[in-house]
């Protein structure tokens, strides 16, 4: 009999993890990071507990041990396949065995099995990766600790089933039955100015007087309603650097581990010349994210805006900031997708109008995550000539099927630049990080309280730079010194963006020595170097970090390489994969450590219990609901998908969650719902009382990325409201009470005003005198119409006015509105009008500002 004590999950079974201790160590940009996983088991069988769980995308995992009483047992890297062999054949004879490998999806999931652990004892389990932390626009350093599971979409056809996938238990974020303590030491030759974090942190304490060491927790009582993400910021810009390791004194001389290895961060700096202009063409591709989950709050708040409404106010932005003389086009998808366009089409104020139209009707109503097929049908679109395609791909990141999508990135990679976005908790950084690297782009992160529009008006100013080209790296060593270059070719370069180069260095190394880099590139035509003179003496402490980032990225290279067409039949880089990770120690899609502890006396008796640890999981709405249901496996395929196309009733909306209920591991066969037709306007109160009473009963259920159109409010959404779109569709829920058909009266939330403003501005840049704009700026139109100068006409009156209100009380959100601020000054220029610094000064009396007319550019 199970003895229901002690950790529990939402089916009452006893869970064997405890507790997670992650201790974070970050040296300058390079983090290693320490997870210690606490089991015991507390039943009367011998258990076998199975954990899969995210880690990031670039992790280079290096250490996996077991600790058992006194007994310390470090696991080996093998052959995957021999590894599970391995495992089997020990728990087969009771043997003690831990197995942790990584997904074949998706590089930033992975499993663990705790095999045979006896009848009240506990086993410690170590983990241990290294990981280069990411540069953000504001020159802060990004490291993520992804708490936050979410299920992964696989589209069917995708090779998504069979051994190689990982068997995904979630659970709600509020239900998680185990514990998380964080700490991190932070030490640069900097001085660390500051930590940030969406999570509660305890003060920062510096080590030093200098502050160049310092160290912060995480707050107890962690929620796992969201990844435990840090912006580590110091005093000084970066600055480029090399770091020279030695290698490993056990290891042979002439390989990767046994050779010195050095990292080199660069950071070019551009002319300013150049980088002041702004590209005035180019086809600029937008792919929004329009599954179920997108539904989901963005602050995890039920108040919040929803990431699908987000997003529309972003497109909003990135719309009027578009330069004339570019083309663009609009896609979004879901488990089928759709573009607003056939082709597209050149920016003009029709098109432009015509988009809003169309984005302001988009909702997370489109089912799965199928992000494949939209690429692979933008990417056959034929190239626009003299127009660079620049393609930007909005998505929560829950796809299943990460390495397809990336290596068609790669494939297309001479055509386009790809800037994508992970919106929410649980985003795959595999998937983000990796569309934009090969993509030759730039990767953004919107979690916790961000706000989407700066940083992707950022990715937008970087779209709008001319694109560096002709990039070469060359080295000026010591005449008794060789170079291995070990990370693909540099394909991108962006002010302010760090990129990293590790080589393997050969030969006879003298310490007073030293190298040159030089970094050679083309910028709007414009040759350009940078150049980093660096010290061969090896950094001392380091241990062997550099070495294992410098592994992992080569075994990177290699397993994209596998994946080409043709390879699978020569298994020659399968094998080049397998030997580089095992005598690395660094894990691969081909590999697993495997530990076995072979002096544990007594084989264990008994059957073994397998335990599913859960995942923390968010969910986007929360609805009860009746069902049959059929006992199944769980499966990585742990998503809930929205079939609206070709529904069996035309006015219902059939759900079918895909393999398994997500709380009770059980299938339902089928889900139907139905709610009262209604419009979907922002904050309809009724509606909101339905739901939360609803979400409150004892047969809740929590359904990730369910899209009830009708009956989720859309949140604070500017661009919905603009358009007053409706919901028409209804949907029947079966077996329950249906809802409340009183009148529903929606009642919108006050417009923001910046988005007001701005979506009042025509694609030519300027404003119209019109009792719309008037109403923005909280005046009457004889207010705004009374103190223009004879001489001005209205429309150059207009944008004055709106560029005076812009920089007299919208400053803190310049980085949204910079560039069709500047889009403004060049159409007020163009028109050579009289009385510029006239307009401005009764621009400043009429809003009661002080705004130079050098301030405003003009």
């Amino acid at each position: 009999m199970v003895n229901c004590c002690g950790l529990l999950t939402a089916q009452k079974e006893p869970v064997p993890l405890k507790s997670v201790d992650v201790e974070l160590e970050v040296r300058d940009h390079v983090a290693t990071v320490v997870s210690t996983l606490n089991y015991e088991n507390k039943e009367d069988k011998p258990l076998e507990a199975v954990f899969v769980f995210p880690l990031p995308g670039d992790a280079a995992v290096c250490h996996f041990s077991a600790k058992l009483r006194q007994t310390q047992i470090v696991a080996e890297v093998k052959e995957k396949q021999k590894a599970r062999e391995d495992y089997d054949d020990a728990l087969s004879s009771g043997q003690q065995a831990f197995l942790l490998e990584e997904s074949e999806q998706s590089p930033d999931i992975f499993s663990m099995s705790v095999g045979c652990l006896p009848p009240g004892e506990s086993a410690s389990i170590r983990l241990e990766y290294v990981t280069e932390l990411s540069v953000q626009a504001d020159d802060g350093l990004r490291f993520c600790l992804p708490a936050v599971l979410n299920p992964r979409y696989q589209p069917q056809g995708s090779g998504g089933s069979g051994s190689g996938n990982a068997q995904v238990t979630s659970t709600p974020a509020s239900l998680v039955p185990y514990t998380l303590t964080f700490s991190a030491q932070v030490s640069s030759p900097r001085p660390v100015s500051r930590i940030e974090s969406s999570c509660s942190l305890d003060p920062l304490q510096y080590l030093n007087s200098e502050q160049t060491k310092a160290t912060i927790k995480l707050a107890a009582g962690h929620k796992f309603d969201r990844d435990v993400e840090l912006l580590i910021y110091y005093k000084d810009a970066h600055q480029p650097t090399a770091v020279v390791e030695t290698g490993e004194a056990t290891a042979k001389l002439g390989t990767l581990m046994g050779d010195p290895v050095v990292m080199l961060s660069l950071y070019p700096e551009f002319p300013q010349a150049v980088m002041s202009s702004v590209a005035s063409c180019g086809e600029f591709v937008f792919l929004l994210d329009r599954s179920g989950s997108m539904g989901a709050p963005m602050n995890n708040s039920k108040t919040d805006q929803t990431r699908i409404s987000s997003a529309r106010d972003t497109l909003l932005l990135l719309l009027k900031s578009l330069p004339m003389g570019c083309y663009f086009n609009i896609y979004s998808f879901g488990s089928s997708y759709e573009h607003i366009f056939p082709k597209s089409v050149e920016y003009s104020q029709q098109t432009m109008e015509e988009a809003l139209k169309k984005v302001g009707e988009m909702e997370s109503n489109l089912g799965g995550t199928e992000i494949l097929r939209p690429l692979e049908h933008i990417y056959n679109q034929p190239c626009i000539q003299n127009q660079p395609r620049q393609v930007f791909v909005f998505t929560d990141g829950e796809v299943g099927n990460t390495k397809q999508v990336i290596d068609l990135a790669k494939k297309n990679s001479h055509a386009h630049r790809c800037f994508s976005f992970g919106i929410g908790e649980g985003a795959s950084s595999a998937l983000i990080n990796g569309l934009a690297k090969e993509g030759g782009g730039h990767a953004q992160f919107i979690t916790g309280t961000d706000r989407m529009q700066p940083k992707v008006m950022q990715s937008l100013r970087y779209a709008l730079q001319p694109a560096v080209v002709d990039i070469s790296v060359t080295w000026d060593m010591p005449k008794d010194v060789s170079v291995t270059v070990l990370s693909p070719p540099i394909t991108a370069l962006f002010q302010g963006q760090r990129s990293l180069v590790y080589a393997r260095l050969s030969g006879q190394i003298s310490e007073a020595a030293e190298g040159c880099v030089t970094v050679k590139y083309s910028l709007a035509g414009h040759p350009s170097q940078n150049q980093l003179q660096f010290s061969l003496k090896p950094a001392e402490n380091t241990g062997l970090t550099v070495h294992r980032l410098a592994a992992r990225t080569l075994i990177r290279c290699l397993e994209m390489e596998e994946r080409e067409p043709g390879q699978q039949q020569d298994d020659s880089v399968r094998k080049k994969v397998v030997e580089l990770s095992v005598q690395s120690g660094v894990s691969s899609a081909f590999t697993a450590f495997i530990a076995v502890n072979k002096d544990s006396g007594e084989a264990i008796q008994g059957p073994l219990v397998r335990r599913n640890v859960p995942t923390a999981r968010l969910m986007a709405c929360s609805m009860p609901y009746s069902l049959s249901l059929c006992s199944a496996q769980p499966s990585f395929k742990t998503s809930m998908m929205l079939g609206s196309a070709g529904s069996s009733a035309p006015n219902s909306v059939q759900y079918g969650m895909n393999s398994m209920d997500l709380q009770s591991g059980l299938t339902p066969c089928s889900m139907s719902i139905s709610l009262p037709s209604y419009s979907a306007q922002p904050h309809c109160r009724k509606i909101r009382e339905c739901c939360d009473s609803m979400s409150s009963g004892p047969d809740s259920v929590e359904t990730d990325g369910m899209d009830l159109q009708s009956a989720k409010p859309t949140s604070k959404s500017f661009i919905g409201g603009l358009f007053g779109f409706k919901a028409k569709k209804t949907v029947k829920l079966s077996g329950t009470r249906p809802f409340d058909s009183g009148e529903c009266r929606p009642c919108q939330p006050p417009m923001d005003p910046l988005l007001q403003v701005v979506s009042l501005q025509k694609a030519s840049g300027c404003w119209d005198l019109a009792p719309a704009l008037a109403t923005a700026l909280g005046k009457t139109s004889e207010e705004m119409e009374k103190p223009k100068p004879a001489s001005v006409n209205q429309e150059v009156w207009a944008t004055i006015l709106s560029l005076i209100w812009l920089h007299g009380f919208k400053m803190d959100s310049q980085e949204e509105w910079e560039l069709l601020a500047m889009k403004a000054v060049s159409w007020v220029r163009a028109q050579n009008s009289p009385c510029v610094n006239e307009c401005v000064e009764a621009g400043n009396a009429l809003l009661g500002c002080k705004v130079q007319k050098d301030a405003l550019g003009l």
